[in-house]
């Protein structure tokens, strides 16, 4: 994607310096790992010297009053490219809640404030707060995806990590994005089981969900604002086809309009430098 770099860790704080100093206060992380890595237990994403959790444990050095949010979900670490664990080809949502709570919980150990769960598992957000609590991480916030589609619109982000599935699809535990109803009631689960924020993704494509969200629940609203929807403005501006700054703008402000709190873009950095203008 236009603009959109992998960082090695050293570099990557450089890379957040120059974000704090536009007054951007949060940032989410994503790994990018070697197939050597990968296993079907994910086993690398507890590993506490591993590339991930000592990048956190640097960040949060560096610079202590950033928010910093992590990715919850197996797919980055798996050998099987999916986001639970795989047995004769089929998803064991049990197995999965008990990687993930352990992913969690080494996260928060490494300094995360708000955690990720990405993956759709059933009853995730209860696994992983009551895993939290049990290690006294109680202040440590969980961003439920609790909308996440079965969507076109991530393609750029799976090619960058090389984390598409090995076999198959997401569909199987992703939302089918002509159910409008679902959101709701995923947002009652997540909500029940103690999810701190909301998430609804992908955000441009599904305004109607955030919009739904928001009056049905108190909760914060985050939405993201996916590598699909970012690569098809950057392309149109780059063949001269829409004004990119403007549609930027016009994309993040009509996200906001649907009900968002947050916005997770990947225009973050382009954005504050705009309005710090």
């Amino acid at each position: 994607m236009p603009g959109i770099f992998r960082y090695t860790s050293d570099l990557l704080m450089d890379e957040i310096e120059s974000c704090v100093q536009l007054g951007i206060k949060s940032i989410v992380l994503f790994p990018s790992l070697s197939e050597n890595k990968k296993d079907k237990l994910a086993s690398e994403s507890w590993n506490e010297h591993g590339l991930y959790l000592t990048t956190l444990q640097k960040i949060k050095k560096n610079f202590p009053d950033l928010f910093l949010m992590t990715d919850v979900a197996m797919d980055p670490y798996s050998s099987d490219g999916h986001d639970g664990y795989v047995e004769n080809g089929e998803i064991i949502n049990d197995i999965t809640l008990e990687i993930l709570a352990r992913m969690a919980i080494a996260q928060a150990k490494a300094g995360a404030d708000i955690l990720g769960p990405s993956d759709m598992m059933d009853g995730r957000v209860a696994y992983i707060r009551e895993a939290l609590d049990k290690e006294g991480f109680s202040n440590v916030s969980i961003m439920s995806y609790t909308a996440k589609y079965a969507s076109a619109f991530y393609g750029p982000f799976r090619d960058a990590l090389d984390s598409a599935p090995k076999f198959g699809d997401k569909k199987t535990y992703q939302m089918n994005p002509a159910n409008r109803r679902e959101a709701l009631l995923e947002a009652q689960l997540d909500s029940s089981e103690g999810a701190d924020i909301m998430m609804v993704k992908p955000a441009l494509a599904y305004l109607d969900i955030i919009s739904d969200l928001r009056q049905n629940f108190t909760l914060p609203i985050a939405a993201y604002n996916v590598s699909g929807e970012y690569a098809m403005i950057k392309a149109a501006a780059a063949n001269g086809w829409i004004d990119g700054e403007k549609a930027m703008m016009e994309t993040l402000i009509s996200i906001k309009r649907a009900g968002a709190d947050i916005i997770l873009t990947y225009f973050a950095k382009e954005a504050a430098a705009l309005l710090k203008a």
